[in-house]
């Protein structure tokens, strides 16, 4: 076979293969049913279309039951969980919190939100995760324990509230063991698991190993609630705040509007909850067969210079996007150009949030293999085939 067959000319055609088509390929496209459209049908017969309905109560049981967190609150956004999430952690004006400068853009955006910002260290490339060790010295370097009992910055002079680690492209981060440095250092632990429902860490699913987790269902989500997000707790207390303030913090009574602090309208409409206990019944179904999609990838013998992401160690990936590592930044230029140019679509991993222009004066260690990574890492179509 010759390079050109192992190379991204090869790589096109076994895509094309893999999706049985000649047409433009996504990189990730949703998957519709005859039964997403019946319960979407029902909520729209039932009037209820906004924030109340039958639906946004089972698809919170239907998340508990799937993540086995005690509870479950259905968001409008992923970053609107986010949002809410730091806030519940106590993050306010003024506050740091430490994450990855891999990641989609929302995760800081939420972290500013709250009046605070986002601090990076270096991720892992097993897991493409915050590195643990990063975080350890990192808060071991630069950080004390105040008399408060908080975390705080001695080159700042800010309290490191809360740690926001990344489940990157559907893999399981250690953030177990991230929790376990926090622990130490008191800083509060949120776990964006945007990108990972139906991973599996330790046998325990993604989103749980903090005081606080979120998920997304946005359209290019393994499911979809077209727009949607949730939280995840263990916490009581905090899933009833979660419930309160993403309701415009509106108190009940039979007919006053009653509001007791700043709230915000972040629940998920009915309307989108329909779809969302629709496509979940089906998630095993998806990361069965993106697993598969995954081993087809993996199976390929390219002559070129190319590394397909496996799941880390001891976890079980729902493999959201696929992804390849090239040679160098050249490398992943030229596949990037050959493939979008042949109607297969494929992206770089996440603009670094360090280089960017809201972030780049924020506190962050060295990030060599967050450079390294984003020099050569392409995502590439994972749509789940064939369904």
């Amino acid at each position: 076979m010759s390079s050109e067959e192992n190379g991204p000319e090869g790589f096109v055609e076994l895509v094309r293969q893999i999706f049985c088509t000649d047409q433009f390929i996504p990189l990730h496209a949703p998957r519709f049913s005859a039964q997403d459209k019946l319960f979407v049908c029902d909520a729209i017969d039932s009037t209820f279309v906004s924030s109340v309905g039958a639906y946004v109560d089972k698809f919170e049981n239907q998340l508990i039951d799937t993540t086995g967190a005690k509870f479950a609150v259905a968001t409008s956004t992923g970053t609107a969980a986010l949002h809410v999430a730091l806030l519940l952690a106590g993050v306010e004006q003024g506050d740091e919190v430490i994450t990855q400068t891999l990641t989609f853009v929302a995760t800081c955006n939420a972290i500013r939100y709250c009046g605070a910002d986002p601090v990076f260290v270096d991720i892992e490339r097993s897991t493409l995760g915050m590195s643990p060790d990063a975080l350890l010295n990192f808060l071991d370097e630069t950080s004390e324990i105040r008399g408060d009992g908080g975390c705080w910055n001695r080159n700042t002079g800010r309290r490191i509230r809360a740690c926001l680690p990344v489940n990157n492209l559907g893999h399981p981060a250690r953030v177990d063991e991230i929790a376990k440095v926090c622990e130490l250092f008191n800083v509060k632990v949120i776990e964006d698991a945007a990108e990972s429902l139906g991973s599996i860490r330790n046998r325990q699913h993604t989103g749980l190993a903090g005081q606080l987790g979120i998920l997304s269902f946005n359209g290019n989500k393994i499911i979809t609630t077209g727009g949607g997000g949730a939280i995840l707790t263990n916490d009581q207390e905090l899933a009833q705040r979660a419930k309160h303030i993403t309701t415009t913090s509106k108190m009940p009574h039979p007919w006053l509007f009653l509001h007791n602090e700043v709230g915000f309208n972040y629940r998920l409409p009915n309307l989108n909850a329909a779809l969302g206990c629709s496509q979940i019944e089906r998630l095993e179904e998806f990361v069965g067969a993106k697993q598969a999609l995954a081993k087809a990838y993996q199976d390929w013998k390219p002559s070129m210079d190319l590394e397909f992401i496996k799941e880390p160690p001891k976890t079980k990936s729902n493999y959201w996007l696929n992804a390849v590592l090239v040679e160098n930044k050249k490398a992943r230029d030229r596949f990037l150009e050959f493939t979008n140019a042949n109607a297969v679509m494929t992206r770089p991993m996440w603009t670094p949030m360090h280089t960017l222009p809201m972030y780049r004066d924020c506190t962050r260690t060295d990030l060599p293999i967050s450079e390294d990574v984003e020099s050569r890492l392409v995502c590439v179509p994972s749509s789940v085939p064939g369904l």
